[in-house]
């Protein structure tokens, strides 16, 4: 098949067909354009209903699924006519994601500020090192680098360059852990800490929500911590919309604070 400018857009091979560059750039193109002209529909058929639609958030934070769920409780009772729907995996990553209309709000803790994107820090934490009661370190004031020379050193599946403990903590002095372990969900990580099997870098407020259960204690990493913050991320043409902003001041507040109801019928 040719094009308008008469370039072949597929070659025809025994019973199949393939992409010629020119098909392939064209795929790529509409791949970006759909999603955004299939935004825009059903933009447009919820104001003609009277409706808000869905606020799609994406996370980039593993650890952070608790404090969302902090925040999406409230909020759904703030705006009973919006629906949350939370995605995990994207195909080129978050900010691909925002910028190709398939998330709203992206949740990270490592913004990358880009032309049409906005990010807002919504929430202060500490990165700390994480390990069992009967561990050596775990009555230390901190924990420096050349410690955890031969540690077994658990993260989530995070590529090495976004992972703090690395870049902000063993890198920096040229330390490599004894081995890394990968392991994707929270319960099983500290089990494995807590259990002697390794050590783990968290949030201190994630750490100590599961101190009751897990035996585990947070460490600091240096003498001076490792401050960190959430941030939540959208496309500048959307950081208006009603029941987006509502969402990020709700992020804002301390979790135990009450919402005082911002719907479209208050």
């Amino acid at each position: 098949m040719r094009n308008f400018w008469g370039t072949d857009i597929w070659r025809r091979e025994g019973r199949s067909l393939r992409l010629t560059q020119a098909g392939q750039h064209l795929l790529a193109v509409a791949n970006r354009v759909l999603p955004q002209l299939e935004h825009a529909e059903a933009r447009m058929r919820q104001y003609a209903q009277g409706e808000r639609g869905t606020l799609r958030i994406g996370m980039e934070c593993h650890p952070c699924y608790q404090w969302l769920l902090r925040v999406v409780s409230p909020y759904l009772s703030d705006w009973p006519d919006v629906d949350v729907d939370v995605k995990q995996k994207f195909q080129f990553g978050g900010i691909g994601a925002l910028f190709g209309y398939k998330i709203d709000l992206l949740v990270t803790p490592d913004p990358l500020y880009k032309p049409g994107l906005r990010f807002e820090p919504v929430f202060d934490y500490e990165q700390v090192l994480v390990v069992g009661r009967q561990h050596p370190l775990a009555a230390a004031s901190h924990v420096e680098p050349e410690q955890l020379g031969g540690e077994v050193l658990i993260t989530y599946p995070v590529e090495i360059e976004r992972l703090d403990i690395y870049t902000q903590f063993l890198m920096p002095v040229g330390i490599q852990p004894k081995r890394h372990k990968v392991i994707e969900t929270t319960d099983i990580m500290l089990q494995m800490v807590a259990s002697g099997r390794g050590v783990a870098a968290l949030p201190r407020w994630l750490v100590e929500e599961y101190a009751g259960k897990v035996e585990v204690i947070p460490v600091r990493l240096g003498r001076q911590g490792i401050a960190k913050q959430i941030f939540l991320g959208a496309r500048e043409t959307d950081i208006d919309i009603d029941y987006l902003k509502a969402f990020v001041e709700l992020a804002r507040r301390p979790p135990e604070m009450p919402s005082t109801g911002h719907g479209k019928n208050t």
